[in-house]
C-alpha cells in the first residue's frame, strides 16, 4: 500500500505545473494534500477529474487559505473533518479517514509565522491535536501525514544555527514534536534513515534555496509505533516540482 502527502501551496497553481502528471506517476492508494487554498464547497475545485478515487475536502472559511484534501482508492469506513473543537476548526486543517485497520489523519499544522505571532496559538493547537491522535490510537493505529511545520532535529534543516528562533525551528515547536513521538508515535523517515543528511521536503522560494538544497524537512509520515512492523519504506521525492514542498511517501506491507 502506497501513501503520498504533498503540500501543493495552492492546488490551482500546482495544476498548472504538472500536478496531474505527478499524481499519475506516483499512483498512490491514498493521496493527501495540504494548503489546497480552495473553497471546495464554492465549486472552485470542480473539474479535478480523478477516476478511481474518492475525494474528501476540508476548506478554510477564509478564501485562498490553508485547506486539506484526501483522495483514496478504497472508500473509508468513515470520514471526519477537524478536531471537533470550534477554536481549531475554522481553517480547514484536518481530515481523518477510518480504514479497517488504521486511521489516516491528513494535517496542515498552523504556522507560527514571522515574529512568532501565532506561537501561543500553535502551542494550544499542538496539545489539542496530540490529545486527538492519542484518542484515535486507543481504538486503532494512526497514520498521520502532512505539513507539520516543524523541523524536529538539527539534521532536519540546512541551517539550524541561524534558524533557532524562527518559526518551524523554535525550541517550543520542537519540544511538542518530541512530546508527540514520546506518546507512542514514530517519525517513519527518521526511524529508517537516522543519519541521512540533506533530506528535505521544503525550500524557500528565495535565494535559489532549492537549487542549493538549502531546505527543511517539515512534511512527515508519523505512525503509531506498533505500525512500524508494517512500514516497508518512507520516501521523499525532491525531483517532483510544482510547489515549494515536494511530496513525501509511505509504503506499507
Amino acid at each position: 500500500m502506497k501513501l503520498i502527502s504533498w503540500n501543493v501551496n495552492g492546488l490551482r497553481a500546482c495544476l498548472k505545473k504538472d500536478f496531474m502528471e505527478s499524481f499519475q506517476a506516483l499512483d498512490a492508494d491514498i493521496f493527501c494534500l495540504q494548503e489546497t487554498k480552495l473553497q471546495h464547497h464554492a465549486g472552485q475545485a470542480d473539474g479535478i477529474e480523478l477516476p478511481g478515487y474518492h475525494q474528501f475536502w476540508n476548506s478554510a472559511q477564509k478564501k485562498g487559505y490553508s485547506g486539506v484534501a484526501v483522495f483514496t482508492k478504497e472508500e473509508p469506513l468513515s470520514v471526519t473533518y477537524g478536531l471537533g473543537i470550534e477554536e481549531h476548526d475554522q481553517e480547514g486543517r484536518v481530515i481523518t479517514a477510518e480504514y479497517p485497520d488504521f486511521y489516516l489523519v491528513c494535517c496542515y499544522t498552523p504556522n507560527s509565522q514571522d515574529g512568532l505571532k501565532r506561537l501561543d496559538y500553535r502551542m494550544t493547537w499542538e496539545d489539542a491535536f496530540r490529545a486527538y491522535l492519542q484518542k484515535l490510537d486507543e481504538t486503532k493505529p494512526v497514520i498521520l501525514c502532512g505539513d507539520l511545520n516543524v523541523a524536529h532535529k538539527e539534521i532536519d534543516l540546512k541551517n539550524p544555527k541561524t534558524n533557532r528562533k524562527n518559526a518551524g525551528f523554535t525550541d517550543e515547536e520542537r519540544a511538542k514534536m518530541t512530546e508527540l513521538l514520546g506518546a507512542g508515535f514514530t517519525d517513519t523517515f527518521r526511524a529508517l534513515y537516522p543519519d541521512l543528511e540533506g533530506a528535505y521536503s521544503w525550500w524557500s522560494y528565495r535565494f535559489q534555496a532549492r537549487a542549493k538544497n538549502a531546505g527543511w524537512r517539515i512534511d512527515y509520515f508519523i505512525v503509531s509505533s506498533r505500525l512500524m512492523e508494517r512500514v516497508e519504506d518512507a520516501k521523499i521525492y525532491p525531483d517532483i516540482f510544482g510547489s515549494d514542498h515536494c511530496p513525501v511517501g509511505l509504503e506499507l506491507k
